[in-house]
């Protein structure tokens, strides 16, 4: 079957659509997307998520493709979110099990996968990534989200990679690297560089990337020292697993060509000149996430799960 219904799920939106794979796009005119209360008791968020999948005109019997975000677990379809001011109402709950009897078209099973991985496998299907026999895919939002593919494959172990192929596994100058590279890391980093005592009332990254165009020393600063810790910790694992391009997606991309891109190289210079990967930022950065959990269900429902382990 080539029409995969799909969700993808964030911290403040949910997308339903129905992706052509064979065309690599979705359907004309499929894709909703709505709210999410992230912080709703269970069955009023896993009610919101259902009800945008209401508004798509989805295959009878589909089996559907859902990127979520971590911590989650993907084989099991259980939620593991603690401590980090989102969906905690999902803790333990079988996610997979309830929207299986939520989604509409009586489905035949589910899918999930880590919503960096179906980021990466959508650029490796239709967009920056394709034909590329490995390459790392960044996505720059909240947080810091990243997949190591090998031959349109997520890499999660091996000495080439960090634990699990997450970023936010990743450590910088001792600390975790979204303790450096995060949106609230980087108004923190701005607040104590402005000499501003509490964060509360700050402008946000896509402001603070506008002040920095404008010359402002204090956002410079908070912009080349994000950043640069970025490519200081992606710099030792791009050594390892050597790919042939880094592509970059998330809302923080928007500032990649003339902020954002030359503070990472210049983290990557600080570690060893030269190690930096080709880079380019995402050719379906809308579509891309949609477009990987598709072929993750595809391939999952046919008994053949794109993924090394």
């Amino acid at each position: 079957m080539n029409r995969v219904p799909v969700l993808e799920i964030g911290g403040t939106h949910v997308t339903a659509a129905v992706i052509d794979t064979a065309a690599g796009r979705p359907v004309p005119f499929s894709v909703v997307r709505q709210p999410v209360p992230a912080g709703a008791p269970a069955r009023e968020l896993l009610d919101a998520i259902a009800a945008a999948a209401d508004r798509v005109d989805v295959p009878v019997a589909a089996h559907w493709g859902v990127a979520i975000p971590g911590p989650f677990d993907y084989a099991a379809g259980v939620g593991r979110f603690r401590g980090i001011g989102k969906f905690e109402a999902l803790h333990g709950v079988d996610v997979g099990a309830e929207l299986l009897g939520r989604l509409p078209g009586a489905p035949s099973g589910i899918s999930f996968v880590n919503d960096a991985d179906a980021f990466a496998l959508g650029e490796y299907r239709a967009g920056a990534a394709a034909g590329r026999s490995r390459a790392l895919c960044i996505t720059l939002g909240t947080g810091v989200g990243s997949s190591f593919l090998a031959g349109g494959h997520p890499v999660v172990e091996g000495p080439d990679v960090p634990p699990g192929g997450r970023a936010h596994r990743m450590t910088v100058d001792g600390l975790p690297l979204e303790e450096v590279v995060s949106r609230r890391a980087i108004r923190r980093f701005y607040a104590r560089t402005a000499g501003v005592p509490d964060a509360d009332g700050l402008p946000d990254v896509h402001d603070i990337a506008g002040s920095a165009r404008a010359g402002d020393t204090h956002a410079l600063r908070t912009v080349r020292h994000c950043f640069g810790a970025l490519g200081r910790a992606l710099a030792p694992w791009c050594e390892r697993f050597r790919p042939e391009l880094m592509v970059v997606g998330g809302s923080m991309a928007r500032s990649w060509g003339d902020l954002v891109g030359p503070a990472v190289r210049e983290g990557f210079d600080s570690w060893a000149p030269g190690t930096a990967p080709p880079t380019v930022t995402a050719g379906r950065p809308a579509d891309a996430p949609l477009i990987g959990a598709a072929h993750w269900a595809l391939h999952r429902s046919a008994g053949t799960p794109p993924v090394r382990t």
